[in-house]
């Protein structure tokens, strides 16, 4: 009888500024997240916008991290990017190594997400999944609309989440995982 090894996947989980992504790596993590935030202040204020009535009071500045065993064979590694531009050099040092990447969008503020879908596409080498983050856990626009704004390619898996559940991204996490096989099979 043979044993089942345990193999261990680098995920990155990315999109714009205030999407979500470190409340997801937050929600699914079995280890305390460790983030790299820092308070949001008057100075940011111009570089970092947000949408009046967000109540967002920090912001990432390096990357976030996280754990969760799948099975008795699959650990993820999950990496969060920061979201601002100013700290997109960094995305390439992330990006590093990973089997594949979950990519955020809000679908309240789609232009936020264009930068990151269009890293994935042209600048990164990794399967990606874009998942609509249901804020709220509402859907305000159809899948197929929100893969013609962004113009995703037919190949990349699109899907929706409530980031906020453990479960539901433990699911988009497992899609990431699903097409990076996929991809490396075929």
């Amino acid at each position: 009888m043979r044993m089942n090894q345990m193999t261990s996947a680098k995920i990155v989980v990315a999109g714009g500024f205030g999407v979500g992504k470190t409340t997801a790596v937050g929600a699914i993590s079995e280890i305390p997240a460790i983030r790299t935030e820092s308070w949001m202040t008057a100075a940011a204020a111009q570089i970092d916008r947000l949408d009046p009535g967000i109540d967002k009071v920090t912001t990432t500045v390096a990357m976030d991290f996280g754990r969760v065993t799948i099975d008795e064979t699959l650990v993820l590694y999950l990496f969060g990017t920061p979201g601002q531009p100013r700290f997109w050099p960094m995305w390439d040092d992330l990006v590093r190594g990973a089997v594949g990447a979950l990519v955020l969008v809000d679908t309240g503020n789609l232009a936020n997400s264009f930068a990151a879908v269009n890293y994935f596409e042209n600048d990164a080498d990794v399967p990606w999944v874009v998942c609509v983050n249901l804020f709220h856990g509402v859907a305000t626009h159809e899948l197929s609309e929100v893969r013609e704004a962004l113009a995703l390619p037919a190949h990349v898996p699109l899907i929706a989440a409530d980031i906020r559940d453990a479960r539901k991204v433990a699911r988009a996490l497992l899609a990431v995982v699903d097409h990076a096989a996929k991809q490396a099979i075929g």
